[in-house]
């Protein structure tokens, strides 16, 4: 498929090429943020159109310029869209750089943030196919509770609260995965259930809106597909600092990035997950925030 525009809005196909329907809100929210980059793009002259990463008729190599937005599939055809990246980030720039993206894939990237001073929820990591089973991980860290994750996901697949009456019956439960996949623990985050998770959106470094993302009674997954909900969000002066030195200590400097944080169970602020390959950034919050973020792709256009 040959180019027609200049810029390539990068998402998955359940979201190119339709119209929602009445009822669908989730696919109106996620046209919605990128008609606004796309008006703010073109405002600086620079025209986009919205491409599946997995549509092999795409001529990568005839955009000037690839952004990730809505691969939210990922995650699910994770060999797939790695063999995808190998080939693409050969033939056309990416935002964020490729490199960002690989090392953001996997969440064992949030102990090298550590190491570089950024201070996050505690987290454990469980290698695939690890001796170690979850009772013996959780008495070894000695939480009351912890959350136990994959360490390439996304929506809170296989996302699980886990303490030692039930650690012995989810080992079973997730004993294909365990022998398959890496694994992080971190201890439960009992702010979760109250103040939920703010997630502080960073274009070109400079913190522009926040949103506060809360689960459901009952929940502690904030995510919209388990029937979280958000609201906008006036951030902190220290949320705002910890979300710009956060999106930091990153290299190559992310052109944008979403920083979600926590008040620990020590009331420290926290890092949960730094989003830089396909963060929702809820631009319809703070349209004008799609400026700053077209001003930060059209910088880096060749």
């Amino acid at each position: 498929m040959p180019r027609t525009a200049d810029i390539a809005l990068v998402s998955e196909r359940r979201y190119v090429g339709r119209e929602p329907a009445a009822d669908d809100w989730y696919l109106r929210n996620i046209l919605h943020d990128d008609r606004l980059l796309t008006e703010a793009l073109a405002a600086r002259g620079l025209s986009t159109e919205r491409v599946d990463w997995s549509d092999a008729s795409v001529d990568w190599a005839s955009y000037r310029l690839a952004v990730f937005r809505t691969t939210w599939d990922y995650f699910d055809r994770f060999p797939e869209f790695t063999a995808w990246l190998k080939r693409a980030e050969r033939l056309v720039p990416f935002i964020n750089d490729a490199r960002t993206v690989w090392w953001n894939l996997d969440k064992h990237y949030l102990g090298d943030l550590e190491r570089r001073g950024v201070a996050i929820v505690p987290s454990v990591y469980h290698e695939a196919a690890s001796p170690e089973t979850l009772p013996e991980l959780v008495a070894r860290c000695g939480w009351d509770e912890g959350v136990l994750k994959p360490c390439v996901s996304g929506a809170a697949r296989h996302t699980y609260r886990v303490d030692a009456a039930n650690a012995a019956a989810l080992q079973e439960t997730l004993a294909p995965v365990l022998a398959q996949e890496a694994f992080m623990y971190q201890p439960f985050v009992r702010d979760i259930q109250v103040g939920g998770e703010r997630s502080v959106m960073v274009l070109d470094g400079v913190a522009t809106h926040a949103v506060q993302k809360v689960p459901k009674a009952g929940d502690f997954r904030v995510q919209d597909d388990h029937g979280g909900t958000w609201s906008p969000y006036e951030p902190t002066a220290a949320e705002i600092a910890f979300a710009q030195r956060a999106i930091a200590a990153v290299d190559p400097h992310p052109q944008y990035g979403r920083v979600d944080i926590v008040r620990g169970n020590d009331g420290a602020i926290q890092l949960m997950e730094l989003e830089l390959i396909e963060p929702e950034l809820w631009l319809r919050s703070k349209p004008e925030a799609a400026a700053r973020f077209a001003a930060a792709i059209a910088a880096a256009v060749p």
